[in-house]
């Protein structure tokens, strides 16, 4: 996932970029407000940070320019002006939701992953099979009413496996798609693949990832043979 952090204070930027990407998302950072909408115009990001306190264009008329421009990314204000009035001011000017500091880490995943299950679900991007629904946007599998987070290596795995349901794929071709390495990785496939069979154990009681003799694994119903 794309993330852009639009914030001027250096020590915020380094929590949160670090925490991000150590997450897997991939952080674009700007120091000011015209920076923001520069790189606004020629990227498309999956969810925007934005502090409102911020030189050259202060953060609400960043906002207002991005949804006057019809750029509806949802837009997380992260700021220190806490007041009922600056929070409906924000909410007003078409951020999506608001956070002040100082927050935790986990409380700030928790509102990104919030913000982006409700546009995956407007979007319709989901990834789905039989009872099997993945988010590519929070990297969440659903299941029989009950959902569970997925690694960086794990998503993209299931990925592959979903957008490929009902068809054999090699350990090499998931090693090249996960790894960009089909030499040295087809063994921690096998890790992997177990890895993601306890993940969807916690969220179904059936069983989906089917080995398949001599060549890897299959996305398949457990009531239908494999190959």
């Amino acid at each position: 996932m794309d993330v852009l952090l639009i914030e001027d204070e250096s020590k915020v930027v380094e929590f949160i970029s670090k925490g991000l990407e150590e997450e897997g998302y991939t952080v674009a950072v700007a120091y000011n407000g015209k920076q923001g909408l520069d790189l606004l115009k020629v990227h498309t990001y999956d969810l925007v940070l934005l502090d409102l306190m911020l030189p050259e264009i202060d953060g609400l008329t960043v906002l207002r320019s991005m949804r006057d421009r019809g750029i509806n990314t949802p837009v997380l204000i992260i700021t220190a002006k806490n007041s009922k009035e600056d929070v409906v001011r924000g909410l007003d000017t078409g951020s999506d939701d608001y956070l002040t500091k100082p927050f935790s880490f986990e409380e700030l995943l928790a509102r990104m992953r919030a913000l982006l299950r409700r546009t995956a679900a407007r979007d319709g991007h989901t990834l789905k099979y039989s009872e099997l629904v993945l988010n590519p946007y929070t990297r969440m599998l659903s299941g029989a009413s009950k959902e569970v987070e997925l690694t960086e290596k794990e998503f993209l795995i299931m990925e592959q496996l979903v957008k490929n349901s009902e068809r054999p794929l090699t350990r090499k071709e998931i090693a090249e798609y996960v790894w960009q390495n089909a030499t040295d990785s087809t063994n921690i496939v096998d890790v992997y693949i177990n890895f993601l069979r306890k993940k969807i154990e916690s969220v179904t009681p059936r069983k989906y990832i089917q080995t398949v003799r001599g060549t890897g694994y299959i996305l398949k119903e457990e009531d239908e043979k494999t190959v």
